[in-house]
């Protein structure tokens, strides 16, 4: 079968561009990438430069080596001139009624402590009843946006900002999350240099320090007056999904840090389930 390509191809240069760009964000040379994907360096040269043009197999196997996620995989065979192959469907879709109900039940079993869905920019889509019961009294002047933003939320002062009581130690990870999570995505490198101009963000967390590992969970502590929460955050994501929608959902589940939490947690579920007194 032959490959398919897309009608209108694009310029020989736009492929070498965005290869390179996701070559250096993974702070990998051309030697390093020619190694892991076993080509040669010359080719790989070539196909940087626009003097060679990749096969839509060539195209997978690179961005395969690269981590590239599914949508920019898409642009990528875009870029090539190929067909994109990677769909995209709303969360809210018909087809992914089965995906909600998973998401639903996750959340739900995470009870009494809060859990969020959120996408590849951070915005808000899913949360459960513990989320707001812990998380409500810090946001109760956080700008209204549709949907919220965590990591807005989180810098903003008037979100949860103030109230953090270890700000560097959770801010400064999360923002070289989304130094990694940038690649060609404007819209989150819009959202990253907005959350650095916010005040007293320390001009070092400017630059991607390629040394930072991904932190596999962080601390968040919060206190508003006697209204105390400390808890530490676990992310999931979803295993070898084939849409693009699905790749960028992720599942941040919170857990008490300490046993006043887990009585505070518990207390409000409690209180919350009681039926109202006639």
């Amino acid at each position: 079968m032959p490959t398919q390509r897309s009608t209108s191809r694009s310029a020989p240069s736009e492929f070498g561009a965005r290869l390179r760009q996701w070559r250096e964000a993974r702070r990998m040379s051309q030697l390093a990438l020619a190694v892991e994907a076993e080509v040669s360096s010359r080719h790989l040269s070539f196909l940087e430069t626009g003097r060679a043009q990749p096969s839509r197999e060539m195209v997978l196997l690179l961005a395969g080596v690269l981590d590239v996620p599914l949508r920019d995989r898409n642009a990528l065979l875009a870029a090539a001139g190929f067909v994109p192959i990677y769909r995209e469907t709303p969360l809210r879709a018909p087809e992914m009624a089965h995906v909600r109900r998973a998401l639903d039940f996750m959340l739900r079993q995470q009870e009494p402590y809060p859990a969020l869905v959120v996408d590849r920019r951070w915005n808000l889509l899913m949360q459960n009843a513990a989320a707001g019961r812990l998380f409500g009294p810090f946001l109760a002047d956080a700008p209204a946006d549709d949907p919220p933003n965590v990591m807005r939320l989180t810098f903003h002062p008037r979100g949860f900002r103030p109230y953090i009581t270890n700000w560097e130690a959770l801010a400064g990870p999360l923002v070289q999350q989304l130094h990694r999570d940038v690649g060609t995505d404007e819209s989150t490198r819009a959202l990253l240099d907005e959350l650095l101009a916010s005040p007293n963000v320390p001009r070092q967390w400017r630059t991607p320090d390629p040394a930072a590992a991904s932190a596999p969970l962080l601390s968040l502590a919060l206190e508003k007056g006697d209204f105390r929460v400390n808890l530490f955050t676990t992310i999931a994501t979803l295993g070898t999904p084939q849409d693009v929608t699905l790749q960028e959902l992720r599942v941040e589940c919170f857990f008490p840090a300490d046993e006043a939490t887990e009585a505070l947690a518990r207390r409000l579920a409690a209180s919350a389930a009681a039926p109202a007194l006639s």
